[in-house]
């Protein structure tokens, strides 16, 4: 992880090929393309890899989350349900629709802690949306469930989490709608991307038309396109698409060398005393993007940080607790509403509650957790090198 790591000719040809017609948006301009259309070949490709009908491709994570939610009809009042640890697009998405952001804690997943969704269902509510944070997947079963008693949608971000598995589905296949991110620290890059997955061609058709200013795309002349929705520009170009369509073509081998690089780093790691790891909910369909680890407590973590940092061993490790984009203990900016445009009354009077709101339980986990980011360039000696001196010194605090 990320596949940027393992740029070399596949990428250079694909996007070649693009500069060669000239031809950089992905719609219309049929005759001098020279028949290249890598923005359908990569949405033909993504459908296949994941077993899934039906893919649109978007210019990033966020405006695949901002069309999942559009398209399935949430908007202004309704509830959406998210973890308290997530990335900052979660809460963007939700708000620029007009919606509300339901926060709520994770467990040691590092994901939606389903007993803590269930005591935030209102009648407000119209979907749950969890995050298959750093490679691995939320407890699906259970929210599932939760969905089908309270019939509620289940929006999947599985932004950081393309080719995790849940019980031999992929992530974001298995709710209503899925999302993924396709940008530079993701397991496949486009450099700039995002994609809408589902089963539901209602969905789909939407989708097509809401990430094109509304346009239907059913005639020859883009011009001549009828516009059954308002929609928005969230295209990606054919450049970036170019990228992915080399990536997808290499991710199982990206999957392959991460799961092996996180068994023999997890298999150093276990030699530190008192250590915990992640949850995982499928083993087997974990992506192994990162390695996330618990200590005993906030005070030995924060010296394990600090003592990692002095030898300079750091690199490559995140204390989400101390971050300002996933975790919601510095998210100021949703908490204080400073926004550059007004929000309607229902939000701001939701988001005036949120920061009154504690989230002990999640601080709990989060204040004790380290997630070391698993690199595709590590070679066997560098691995056990770096983790042997992480036990080392954590073991001396």
């Amino acid at each position: 992880m990320p596949g940027y790591e393992m740029f070399n000719d596949e990428e250079k040809k694909q996007v070649l090929d693009v500069l060669d017609s000239g031809i950089l948006m992905r719609y219309g301009f049929d005759n001098l393309r020279n028949k290249h259309w890598k923005a359908k070949e990569l949405e033909l490709a993504i459908s296949e890899k994941l077993n899934v009908k039906y893919t649109q491709l978007l210019s990033s994570g966020t405006a695949a989350l901002t069309t999942a939610l559009a398209i399935a009809g949430i908007g202004y009042g309704d509830e959406v349900i998210i973890p308290s640890f997530t990335f900052v697009a979660s809460f963007e998405a939700i708000i620029s629709i007009g919606a509300i952001p339901i926060v709520v804690d994770v467990d040691k997943s590092l994901t939606l802690n389903p007993s803590a969704v269930i005591n935030a269902i209102t009648n407000k509510t119209k979907a749950i949306m969890p995050v298959h944070m750093c490679g691995s997947m939320a407890d699906l079963e259970s929210l599932q469930k939760i969905c089908s008693e309270n019939n509620l949608l289940l929006i999947e971000d599985a932004c950081q989490s393309f080719g995790a598995t849940y019980r031999g589905k992929h992530v974001g296949t298995i709710g209503d709608i899925g999302t993924f991110s396709f940008d530079f620290v993701k397991t496949i890059t486009c450099g700039e991307g995002g994609a809408v997955v589902t089963n539901q061609k209602d969905y789909y058709i939407k989708a097509d038309a809401f990430t094109d200013h509304g346009h239907d795309h059913l005639g020859v002349d883009r011009g001549a396109d009828l516009h059954p929705y308002l929609g928005y520009n969230f295209r990606i170009s054919e450049l970036h698409a170019a990228i992915g369509l080399a990536q997808i073509k290499k991710s199982d081998d990206f999957l392959a060398i991460q799961k092996k690089n996180h068994g023999l780093l997890k298999n150093i790691l276990s030699n530190i005393k008192d250590i915990e790891f992640r949850t995982i909910h499928d083993v087997e369909g974990d992506s192994c993007t990162f390695l996330s680890w618990f200590l005993p407590d906030e005070d030995k973590t924060g010296k394990v940080v600090e003592t990692l940092k002095k030898n300079q061993l750091f690199a490559g490790n995140f204390y989400w607790y101390a971050n300002n984009w996933h975790y919601i203990r510095k998210w100021d900016h949703l908490k204080n509403i400073r926004s550059l445009y007004q929000l309607n009354d229902l939000q701001k009077k939701s988001l005036e509650h949120l920061n009154a709101q504690n989230f002990l339980e999640s601080d709990k986990i989060m204040n004790r957790s380290i997630s070391t980011a698993i690199s595709l360039s590590w070679t066997d000696k560098q691995i056990i090198e770096k983790a042997e001196k992480m036990v080392t010194l954590i073991n001396q605090i």
